[in-house]
């Protein structure tokens, strides 16, 4: 989400990766991946009229409501969000409509309900999920999915609420956003919602979270500037690091040797973990060769998914796909904060073979969410 507001069998690779085997798996893609350069605007053109019947399914695509926004202080500056994030009927339709958007999977504006204490919590999430699929849903059942919105102030509550969206109300799965009053997925209190969403084989869209006021203060505050400190801190820097530290620390914790079929997903065409995957992998390989399961690199392929929302950049599509292969991406827009035709041109005119395109503007996600075929 790019805003500046105050407040699963998954076609995984099961082998071990040695640098030299991965490197020789990006060579193959290379065919793939390296034509993803910007193309010269004719090109595009004709690349974008070829795939126009190309299915698109947008996988980070958030709402909001007056009761939502209230609850956690949350005000926009004009101009922000771009489209009415309120707006689940005919508005969002027609722009998506007019984008060539298929179906979109709506997920609650940041925070949803995890910083609500309590009992507070947990009634609105099953408030707000059972809104979504009782009145959001059934009048558009062709266009929208969900992710449920989890009270994960109360972990045990949050497990049982997620059984109750994927299992009675039909969502695919849920979304968190950062850390939870101070502490990530990893911790030992979380444990019964990952262990929920492994056994139910649904993904978690881990999204950012805004920053607590002693991080702000330590790296953002001191600028001289109030909403320089928090767009630094959000959409233009901070939330992106903080979403990769967090998938870092489920990684060198052993979340996933406790949880191996749990699946993750993360936004924003990887949240920068592409760029440091090597980095990562070498530096942490020698000290977790005797405490973890498996490499750390691969980890990222058995338990990963990225997105491409409100990253409209070729040459960073291309990054993603040498380093997760054509499997694991998936088509998302980051609506309302980033315009549905803006990211449906653009993924149209990437010069990508047919077959890979179709997988990541929506046959991976079929396969991860159990959904179609489209």
């Amino acid at each position: 989400m790019i805003d500046a507001h105050s407040q699963p069998g998954h076609g995984s690779v099961r082998r071990t990766l040695s640098r030299r085997d991965f490197l020789g798996h990006a060579g193959v893609l290379g065919v793939t991946a390296a034509a993803t350069t910007a193309l010269p605007a004719s090109m595009a053109a004709t690349a974008a009229s070829e795939d126009g019947d190309l299915f698109l399914l947008g996988l980070e695509e958030h709402f909001a409501t007056p009761e939502l926004r209230r609850l956690n202080d949350i005000r926009f500056p004009r101009g922000v969000p771009r489209f009415d994030i309120d707006d689940v009927g005919t508005g969002r339709i027609a722009d998506m409509d007019a984008a060539g958007i298929d179906i979109q999977v709506l997920s609650a504006l940041t925070p949803g309900a995890q910083n609500l204490p309590g009992a507070e919590g947990v009634a609105y999430a099953r408030r707000l999920n059972s809104w979504v699929a009782n009145e959001v849903i059934p009048a558009y059942p062709d266009r929208f999915r969900a992710f449920a919105t989890l009270p994960l102030s109360e972990p045990e509550a949050a497990a049982d609420e997620l059984e109750y969206a994927v299992d009675e109300l039909g969502f695919l799965g849920c979304m968190t956003y950062g850390a939870v009053h101070g502490k990530f997925l990893d911790h030992a209190d979380f444990a019964p919602v990952l262990a929920r969403a492994e056994a139910l084989d649904v993904p978690i869209y881990i999204h950012p979270n805004w920053a607590s006021p002693q991080v702000m203060d330590i790296y953002y505050n001191g600028l001289g500037n109030q909403w320089v400190s928090r767009v630094l801190s959000g959409a233009s820097y901070g939330w992106h690091q903080e979403v990769a530290l967090q998938c870092l620390r489920m990684i060198a914790s052993g979340v996933f040797d406790r949880f191996p079929k749990l699946q993750i997903i993360v936004g924003h065409m990887g949240e920068g973990l592409p760029f440091v995957y090597w980095r990562f992998g070498d530096d942490l390989a020698r000290i977790t060769a005797d405490k973890l399961q498996k490499p750390v690199q691969q980890y990222f392929h058995d338990n990963f998914w990225i997105t491409t929302s409100a990253f409209f950049r070729d040459e960073l599509l291309r990054l993603a796909l040498s380093v997760m292969g054509e499997d694991r991406v998936m088509f998302a827009v980051d609506y309302p904060f980033v315009s549905n035709k803006v990211g449906a041109d653009w993924f149209r005119a990437v010069d990508l073979p047919r077959t890979v395109k179709e997988k990541i503007a929506h046959k991976n996600a079929e396969q991860l969410l159990k959904i179609g075929p489209f």
